[in-house]
């Protein structure tokens, strides 16, 4: 993972564009790193990003115990910078997509993004779909600077390997159910809960049903993993 800041990230998604290059951009928390572990594509996902930003305190408080100097400005949430990442491509002209989530809910969040960024140049498309040729038709056809693929893991991962060759955009970004959130479609997390690392717990209140093994179970399945890693750097690894 990359120890970044907001600006950092936003530095380096500007300077792809500006190179008209492709970078996958993408983020690590407890639940990524659990598929990690347990899927193959997950980690060739991984290998082919560019950078991939903190997103989840634990990982922060994970690398403070490794001896790490990592800060609340390190973990990068898509709940918080999207807003401004979206107002910067508004003021630079970049084309944004956003692939993800139940038809019309990405459509009212970026309705939403349209009435404050008035320069915003978005489209969207819903996840449920099942022909990738069409889809990716269209994504071509806009050509987009920023992708994001919000399709919840390990489905957004791997639907981006798959098809990342035939993906013109500069920046793809794995990003979840990001753009539900602005819709209205889930409840916000109160963001003071996001310093104190308790915005899963939020998160498992408002979607017991969903959340309740990503929560609850996975953290321990993942202690083998957690415990090696100290040993290694006991070890001085």
């Amino acid at each position: 993972m990359d120890a970044i800041t907001q600006d950092e990230l936003f530095d380096y998604v500007s300077e792809v564009i500006r190179r008209s290059e492709k970078a996958i951009v993408a983020n690590h928390n407890l639940h990524s790193i659990y598929l990690y572990h347990k899927r193959p594509r997950m980690r060739e996902f991984y290998a082919r990003a560019g950078l991939v930003h903190i997103d989840g305190m634990p990982i922060v408080y994970w690398g403070r115990l490794r001896g790490l100097p990592l800060k609340l400005e390190h973990r990068l949430a898509y709940i918080d910078f999207v807003p401004p990442l979206l107002s910067l491509a508004a003021t630079k002209g970049w084309r944004v997509y956003y692939l993800g989530g139940k038809p019309g809910v990405a459509e009212r969040a970026a309705d939403g993004f349209r009435g404050r960024f008035p320069d915003l140049i978005i489209r969207t498309h819903d996840g449920y779909f099942d022909n990738d040729s069409d889809v990716i038709a269209d994504i071509r056809a806009f050509g987009p600077d920023l992708l994001f693929v919000g399709m919840g893991m390990p489905r957004q991962e791997e639907w981006i390997v798959d098809n990342l060759g035939r993906l013109q955009a500069h920046v793809i970004m794995n990003c979840g159910a990001a753009f539900d959130y602005f819709a209205g479609e889930k409840p916000t997390p109160p963001r003071w809960l996001s310093g104190m690392g308790l915005e899963w717990a939020f998160r498992l209140l408002t979607e017991p049903r969903r959340l309740a093994r990503r929560y609850l179970v996975e953290p321990w399945l993942m202690l083998p993993i957690f415990l090696r890693d100290l040993r290694s750097r006991r070890r001085g690894g």
